[in-house]
């Protein structure tokens, strides 16, 4: 593989930049931590559904994440299976702003369910595209400014994010009638996904001399990767107990309406809230990535979790509402250019893919246990007992990753 140059890395960042703009915008409408909790309780699902859309979703995109890196492994034509991956999340989108917009199925008794099926999909959307796109996004890289060109782009992701949320604020505030307002707003989703899709048209790729992969020497290559990376394993350890976050994502909206009982238009200011914070962690989590490793990015990441979670156990107002959605932000900036990195950081010249894959298929039974153990707690009322667990959680896994996880990108070791 030759490399790329520093005008074409320039020149994808530019690229990605309006890509993740419109990305940002577009998902504002479909958030997995606010707007898909509260739109699943107003279509009338049962209170364990709505709070466990985080953590399913992280579940459900696992699921194909391996079998889209076996499937991929000889592709040489990244920009071409980037686009193509695309397409399925974009079906799915219009799907969800026709039936919630046009259709009377919005109304039913079943609207739920016929929604919820859809998110399924669409979770298992994501799943197909997040390995390619990781795989190409690798490939349209600087190694060295591959942090900076994660937290700028994630930046440019939230300022989007921004526009949306005041922009999903409106929509829900005008006297348009439940679920069509929801519905104009995946109409949103979809074509702002589309326009994104549009740009990796014009990313320029590393010239590639590619041998294929055998099968065989795909499952060889995963065994060594499963057997032989101690740093990589504890680094996984630490994202076991991270999982508690995920039942935490869809919890603290319907935590804090039930306490508060604000208004569901309020969860467009979480969203401004949400991704202006998102935006400046994940500016300043690539840049110190970049300089000191970015392990210090994740860290950051699981700190701001926990104390989302020690403000929601505390809230007495709106106000500590408002903190819970910054930290959320924070973290969730901090996390996405900190783990991608950290991918291609202990990967080196294996393939990113499979690693990605293995993380996520490796950690699905956990969120899964997290999931279910939360959502039990949950029908039994038991909001502060599940926030007190996860923040448990959330130390412990603070605690190995800053003891026992050494930096792959500081520390030439066996990761």
């Amino acid at each position: 593989m030759t490399g790329l140059s520093l005008k074409d890395h320039y020149k994808n960042q530019k690229f990605n930049n309006l890509h993740e703009f419109f990305w940002g915008f577009g998902t504002a409408f479909h958030t997995v931590y606010a707007v898909v909790p509260l739109f699943l309780k107003e279509l009338g699902a049962p209170n364990v559904i709505a709070t466990s859309s985080a953590g399913l979703f992280s579940i459900i995109i696992a699921m194909p994440m391996l079998f889209t890196a076996a499937l991929t492994r000889n592709v040489t034509n990244m920009k071409k299976m980037v686009i193509s991956a695309h397409c399925t999340i974009l079906i799915v989108t219009f799907f969800l702003g026709y039936i919630f917009t046009f259709s009377g199925i919005g109304k039913s008794l079943i609207a739920w369910k016929i929604y919820f099926i859809l998110f399924i999909i669409y979770s298992l959307s994501i799943g197909i595209i997040v390995p390619i796109w990781a795989d190409f996004l690798e490939k349209t890289t600087k190694r060295s400014l591959r942090g900076k060109f994660f937290g700028v782009g994630f930046a440019f992701n939230s300022l989007g994010a921004f526009g949306g949320g005041i922009l999903l604020k409106f929509l829900l505030e005008t006297s348009i009638p439940f679920p069509k307002n929801f519905g104009y707003g995946f109409i949103i989703l979809f074509f702002c996904l589309s326009i994104g899709t549009f740009f990796f048209a014009f990313y320029k790729e590393k010239k590639q001399n590619k041998s294929n992969t055998s099968f065989n020497q795909f499952k060889i290559e995963t065994k060594q990767i499963i057997k032989n990376r101690p740093n990589f394993h504890r680094y996984l350890f630490s994202r076991i107990f991270y999982c508690a976050t995920l039942p935490a994502l869809g919890l603290y909206a319907v935590f804090c309406q039930k306490k508060f009982g604000f208004n569901i238009s309020e969860i467009g200011l979480f969203t401004v809230l949400n991704v202006i914070s998102m935006g400046i962690s994940s500016y300043i989590s690539g840049y110190l990535g970049d300089k000191h490793g970015h392990k210090i990015g994740m860290l950051i990441a699981y700190s701001f979790h926990l104390i989302a979670v020690i403000l929601a156990l505390l809230s007495k107002n709106m106000f500590w509402v408002y903190c819970i959605f910054i930290s959320i932000g924070a973290g969730q900036g901090a996390f996405m250019p900190s783990a991608m990195n950290l991918i291609y950081d202990f990967a080196d010249l294996e393939d990113k893919k499979t690693y990605m894959a293995l993380i996520d298929s490796f950690l699905a039974p956990f969120s899964l246990m997290f999931l279910v153990g939360i959502g039990f707690l949950i029908t039994k009322n038991q909001f502060v007992l599940s926030f007190c667990i996860i923040g448990f959680c959330l130390l412990i896994a603070l605690l190995i990753l800053y003891f026992f996880v050494k930096d792959p990108k500081l520390k030439k070791i066996a990761a």
